[in-house]
This record gives C-alpha cells, sequence and structure tokens, in this order.
C-alpha cells in the first residue's frame, strides 16, 4: 500500500517534507519505505493500493499520555458519582465510545493513568482493541490500571458517615498501600496482572488533617504521601521488573522529602502545575538516569488541558499552570510530552493539550514533536531505554518490530520512517498558519493505525 503525501511531518527535524509516498506492509502494520516523488512522474493514483493524500499534511498519529478512558467531563458527572453510581457496564461501554473518538480524532496511542474506581477493566479493554482483527477501534493502549496511594490520602472517595473507612461500598478510585511490604506487593499484583505502567501519587492529594482544613498556606503546599522508603521501594521494584513508573505530583518540592530528583527517579512526572523550575529541577528533566543500566529521561506531562477547563481558563491553578509551562519554556526544557488528563475534559477534543502548548509560546512544530515522536519516548516501555534500547532502535529498519511477534504496544511508532509502526494521520488544515484548526479532530481527515485505515476523506471507516 501506498500514501502519496503532500507534506509529510517529520519530528525528527522538526521539518515538513513535500512530496513524499510512504510504503506501508498491511500485513505487518509497518512503514517500509519513505521516498520523495516527482508530481510530473506520479502514476494513476485510483487503484486499491494506492492512497492519495497529495492535497493533505501527513503526521504520525498523535499521542495522548495521560488520559482516562473509564471516566467522562466532570461537567456532566462528578468524578465522585461516576466511580460509585455508574456501573461496572456503564463505565465500560462509555470506555469504548471513548476509545473509538479518540482515534478518530487522530489518537493512535493513549496511555491511560487509572481505571478510577473500574478495577481490571483497562485491561480486558486492552485485549479488544489489540491485533490486527480488534475487537473494537481504538488507539494503541498502555494501562497504568490503578495509582498507588498511601492509607488517608486520596484512595477515595469516602463516606462522610465512617470517617476511617477507604472507599464506599467497597469501591475505591486507588489502590492503598502502607510500608515497604505493601508497596512491592501492589506494584508485583499491578505488573503481574499485566500493567504497562505503574502510577503513584508523591504529593498533591490532601490528608484529612485539621491543619490543611484551616490554613490555606498550608493547603496549598505540598504535603508527601510515601516516606522515602516507601517511595524507594515502588520504584525500585517496577524498574526491576522491567516497567516504567509515574509520579503524579503538583510540586517538584515537597515538604519533608528530597525532591523527586534526588530519589531513585521516575519515568514521568504527571501535572507539576506548581513546580519550580530551577537549576536543578531543569538540570534533571534534562538528564538520564545515573545507572548505566537503566538509563531513561523523566518526561513531564503538563496536563494544562484538565486545569484550563476544570477553571474555565482562569483562577489560581490554572495561572499556576499556565506559568510553571511558560517558565520550562524560557529555560529550554525539552522533555515534554502531550497528556491532557483527558476525561476531565471529552475524549476527542485530546488536541486541546496541544493548542493551549502553542497558545502558552511553544513553537508548533515543538508542539508536534511532543504530541507524535515525544509521546512514544514517553509512554515506550523499558525495552526501548538505555544502550540496549538504542541499539534496538538503531536496528528497527530492519523491520523486526513487527506486531504479530512482539504486540501492539512494543512497535515504535510517533515518526513516518521505515521500521516504525504505520500510525499515520492527515489534516485538511495548515499547520503552518493556523495550526489550532489545523489539528482539530474537524480537520483530521484520513487515519491510520498499525497500517489499517480507520478513517478516510473524513469518513469513520466500519
Amino acid at each position: 500500500m501506498q500514501i502519496y503525501a503532500g507534506k509529510l511531518f517529520d519530528p525528527y527535524t522538526l521539518q515538513l517534507l513535500e512530496n513524499q509516498v510512504i510504503t506501508v506492509s498491511p500485513e505487518s502494520g509497518l512503514v517500509l519505505d519513505v521516498q520523495p516523488f516527482s508530481i510530473t512522474n506520479t502514476n494513476d493514483l485510483s487503484g486499491p493500493q494506492c492512497i492519495d493524500l497529495r492535497h493533505a499534511t501527513v503526521l504520525p498519529g498523535f499521542v495522548d499520555a495521560h488520559v482516562h478512558f473509564f471516566l467522562h467531563p466532570y461537567s456532566e458527572v462528578s468524578w465522585e458519582d461516576q466511580v460509585t453510581k455508574e456501573s461496572l457496564v456503564e463505565r465500560t461501554v462509555r470506555a469504548t465510545i471513548h476509545a473509538r473518538r479518540t482515534l478518530m480524532a487522530g489518537y493512535t496511542s493513549v496511555r491511560d493513568l487509572g481505571t478510577e474506581g473500574a478495577g481490571d477493566a483497562d485491561f480486558h479493554l486492552r485485549k479488544c482493541m489489540s491485533g490486527s482483527n480488534a475487537m473494537i477501534p481504538g488507539p494503541r493502549y498502555f494501562c497504568a490500571n490503578r495509582a498507588i496511594v498511601p492509607t488517608g490520602s486520596y484512595a477515595g472517595p469516602k463516606s462522610t458517615i465512617h470517617l476511617n473507612q477507604e472507599g464506599i461500598e467497597g469501591i475505591t478510585g486507588a489502590e492503598v498501600a502502607d510500608g515497604e511490604v505493601e508497596c512491592i506487593k501492589a506494584v508485583r499484583r499491578q505488573i503481574g496482572a499485566g500493567a504497562d505502567w505503574i502510577k503513584w501519587t508523591i504529593t498533591d492529594y490532601r490528608f484529612r488533617s485539621r491543619m490543611v482544613d484551616v490554613s490555606p498556606a498550608v493547603s496549598k503546599a505540598a504535603i508527601t504521601t510515601f516516606n522515602e522508603k516507601e517511595l524507594h521501594a515502588i520504584v525500585s521494584t517496577a524498574i526491576n521488573l522491567g516497567v516504567k513508573v509515574a509520579a503524579h505530583s503538583a510540586h517538584w518540592h515537597a515538604r519533608g522529602h528530597n525532591r523527586i530528583a534526588s530519589g531513585p527517579g521516575v519515568h514521568s512526572v504527571e501535572h507539576g502545575q506548581f513546580m519550580v523550575f530551577d537549576n536543578e529541577t531543569s538540570k534533571h528533566l534534562e538528564s538520564r538516569f545515573p545507572d548505566d543500566a537503566n538509563k531513561f529521561n523523566t518526561i513531564w506531562v503538563p496536563t494544562l488541558a484538565a486545569y484550563y477547563t476544570i477553571g474555565q481558563g482562569q483562577g489560581e491553578i490554572w495561572e499556576s499552570a499556565l506559568r510553571a509551562f511558560r517558565t520550562a519554556l524560557e529555560r529550554g526544557v525539552e522533555n515534554i510530552a502531550c497528556g491532557g488528563d483527558t476525561g476531565v475534559f471529552a475524549h476527542g477534543d485530546n488536541a486541546l493539550e496541544m493548542k493551549l502548548m502553542a497558545r502558552a509560546g511553544a513553537d508548533w512544530r515543538k508542539v508536534l514533536k511532543w504530541g507524535t515522536l515525544g509521546g512514544w519516548t514517553c509512554v515506550r516501555s523499558m525495552a526501548w531505554e538505555g544502550k540496549e534500547g538504542e541499539e534496538r532502535l538503531a536496528r528497527v529498519e530492519e523491520l523486526h518490530e513487527d506486531a504479530r511477534l512482539v504486540g501492539d504496544n512494543e512497535v515504535p511508532f510517533g515518526a513516518v520512517r521505515r521500521g516504525f509502526g504505520a500510525d499515520i494521520i492527515a489534516t485538511s488544515g495548515d499547520l503552518e498558519n493556523d495550526f489550532e484548526s489545523a489539528i482539530d479532530k474537524s480537520a483530521i481527515e484520513f487515519v491510520m493505525k498499525g497500517g489499517r485505515v480507520h478513517k478516510m476523506g473524513g469518513k469513520e471507516l466500519v
């Protein structure tokens, strides 16, 4: 199959390459070749194995590094009511709809950072969306299952009658673990069940503390959740088992413990709306993990869209998130991935995160990189990190990473290059002159995931 692109965005060079023909194998789901073509020598493109996108701009499929498929907008139903009043069946049906809308918006890969009370439904959803003959349409789906939290912090919803009880009728939005042994067990249990990621909360969620309730100054401060031994137990256990760790943290600094940077290290920091980008923080986001056997970048996922949506574009939290992002831009922080905390706002509107980054002053080319190749760099497995990962990446042109052999989530993606997964989209918009309109779901006219076309001419293929 050949795709003729009028323009092709390359996230490695940040360039728009003109007149490129992309050869794709529907069997392996990989890109076989990318070459320029001459307009005067173009053959008839009406055949079934030719896709004419000469009028459009072709891009790698978008990646949303922070979604919650089992949630829908809080403006429709509050988080607590979704978790306690909507059945697992309803929430799962909604998740299938969310997956479809996400794919049709041009997002061919996502990382789901918690089912929020829906148990292991994400693992089952991933199975239904995987393989060349997937049961339902959806993006590549990386799962974190349940956030790990200590007793008395998040772990909601909470009873207003039984104040010492976690959850309501046995339903909790996260997994509670205390002490090194429980933390290790929680990580092992989730990875054993199939988790692609481990998510834990380092700061931000509030303990039911009289001091926090009565003191605005304290309530805005970073309060440590896990102690240093628990923190190390979670992260080191996950890394030893070959699974990455995402840290939910509003702050980089936190009272009562060292910075994340001085701990065992995490692969991504989620939110960070109150982060202070001093020299040490900026350096950590640009450096690599000190252990040569397990090198990795720490990547920041700002989730601007969540704060913008909740605050309706105003308010202290939104202003703090915007200020943190702009400061990161000023300091040259590059290890960023696009993830909107989608679910807080509508699935399918994932591009809001990229739009807000561009409005905040980021170059649209870099935003596209963070939303494609940067997304893969973030969500990919540990098998792509370190020296072995670099060597593996250097061999992708040999076409070894066939999804039929390594699985959907082990195929490289985020760029249209030989050996990468054929996750390819096209926009009818003008990226250079009207970036926001060009990445909006209404402008995405073509979607291919793993060599299979899901949208053509702006219409979904059933």
